[in-house]
């Protein structure tokens, strides 16, 4: 019983495979001869018209409908030769089945003739329409199928949202990016993205999209699937259907947290450089008073009776010393999170460090301070970004020149928000016209073998983290020449909650 079995399942086993060894020869012709099947279904396809004319009698007074439906598809599957060819047979099986006399290529009226003629020139122009949508219909296909690939396939994150934030595309990229599948993307609110300090921004965005507008590129964090925070560069666009309606958006996020990590080194790099510049200046400052303080402590030894008034003034001394030593140690002192911090303070603290450098130049300071300047922000960067312009203005200035400084309570240029302006003013040399729009370029610098070149963009660097903006103005001919650098950095109820 067994052994009957397998041989009625060998036997089985076998017709299958001889089975599928002849569709697979089957299926290797038809891909081999792909002009003679679409020849062959073009006189199909007349043939098929004309086969429902006779048996549809309802048919029969209009023919030509069958036919040229015939030559359409055709067209449209097989190609305009196929057309040419359907439309030659549906002529021939009017003039042998349709019009009398039957079965002869003898036409009896004019009136046939005509209507025969008219219908070659009608399936051969109906043809070639047909063929040719069909053709721009394959060619937005491909050109779509070869978008979807580029943005499925980017390395970038793209993703797309209606008018309402949900989400309703999503390619690999994303999913790299942000941590989700499609699956889990799809059908989510765009918010499951942004970090909760985060949402305000998001909604402004999503309004100006929904008017049409669109956001330019500007860094950012959103917020991973496992909950830790990337930095990207974002992009969003709207997107709108044939009548001009915004119907979504779509966002292109591309990660930047190597970006963000090689310039963080690069501006802790800067900061030490900052540090040891300063370093002389401190000798210089701390030397003063620690002489004064052995002279001192000379006086009492030797003047018991004097003492405690020479102890106090070596006191006060040692207190110098230790202010200096503390101003010092901003420079290099992190800070976790945004303090309130006033400007007009740290520009004194920065002009107290390079007081020994002004007053070797004979250079004349004029201070300008206006009440009400606090900020939201990081002492010890405010204070890298200061010393970076006084250094500039210091080295540009001849002796003697003029050096001032302002620090005011003023509003933002470009929409009226409030904040305070700092400014540095020098009457040196100026900047050179074709320099001024690289001279906060990373490693671009106008002082030769003596700079770095990152001085201005560290600063940059940190007006941008504030949430501010940092202008120059700069003449180098005429009868007056100089530089303007103007600093403008939000009130603390515009930069409290942005600054991160």
């Amino acid at each position: 019983m067994r052994s009957h079995e397998d041989a009625l399942a060998l036997g089985t086993g076998s017709l299958n495979m001889t089975e599928d060894r002849s569709n697979r020869r089957t299926w290797t012709a038809l891909q081999r001869y792909p002009t003679l099947i679409h020849y062959g279904a073009a006189a199909l396809a007349a043939w098929v018209a004309l086969s429902l004319w006779v048996l549809t009698p309802i048919l029969h007074r209009d023919p030509f409908v069958l036919f040229l439906a015939a030559v359409v598809i055709t067209a449209r599957f097989c190609g305009f030769g196929p057309a040419i060819l359907c439309t030659l047979v549906s002529a021939a099986c009017l003039d042998l089945v349709v019009f009398p006399p039957h079965f002869s290529f003898a036409i009896a009226s004019q009136q046939d003739l005509g209507r025969l003629s008219i219908f070659l020139a009608i399936a051969l122009v109906v043809g070639s329409l047909a063929r040719q949508k069909t053709q721009a219909q394959l060619r937005a296909e491909d050109a779509t199928r070869e978008m979807a690939t580029i943005v499925e396939c980017s390395e970038d994150a793209i993703f797309g949202t209606d008018t309402n934030g949900v989400v309703t595309s999503w390619n690999r990229g994303a999913e790299r990016l942000y941590g989700f599948s499609a699956e889990e993307a799809v059908g989510a609110h765009v918010e499951l993205l942004g970090p909760p300090e985060r949402r305000a921004e998001m909604a402004r965005n999503q309004r100006a999209l929904n008017r049409g507008g669109r956001v330019e590129p500007y860094q950012t964090e959103r917020m991973r699937k496992d909950g830790t925070h990337v930095p990207v560069l974002l992009s969003i666009s709207s997107l709108r259907n044939d009548r001009g309606e915004v119907v979504g958006a779509y966002a292109v996020a591309r990660d930047i947290s190597a970006q963000k990590l090689s310039e963080e080194a690069i501006r802790r790099s800067e900061k030490l450089a900052t540090a040891g510049r300063l370093a002389a200046s401190v000798a210089h400052e701390i030397n003063n008073p620690l002489e004064a303080v052995l002279n001192l402590l000379y006086l009492a030894r030797n003047d018991p009776g004097r003492a405690e008034q020479y102890l106090s003034m070596a006191e006060r001394e040692v207190g110098r010393v230790a202010s200096l030593a503390q101003q010092t140690l901003g420079f290099v002192r992190e800070a976790n999170s945004p303090a309130l911090a006033n400007p007009a303070q740290i520009m004194d603290e920065v002009l107290a460090l390079y007081s020994r450098k002004l007053e070797s130049k004979k250079i004349c300071v004029l201070r300008e301070y206006g009440p009400d300047c606090e900020i939201i922000g990081y002492p010890g960067e405010l204070r890298q970004l200061l010393a970076n312009l006084l250094v500039n203005a210091v080295d540009a200035l001849p002796p003697g020149g003029n050096l001032r400084v302002r620090v005011a309570a003023g509003h933002e240029w470009r929409n009226g928000a409030p904040g305070v302006r700092i400014t540095v003013a020098d009457n040196g040399r100026g900047i050179p016209r074709e320099s001024r729009d690289r001279i906060f370029e990373a490693f671009y610098t106008t002082k030769k073998d003596a700079g770095t070149g990152l001085g201005l963009w560290v600063s940059q660097g940190i007006v941008q983290k504030h949430h501010g903006s940092i202008r120059v103005r700069s003449r180098t001919d005429g009868a007056v020449s100089g530089t303007v650098f103007s600093i403008f950095l939000p009130r603390p109820e515009h930069s409290a909650s942005r600054v991160a």
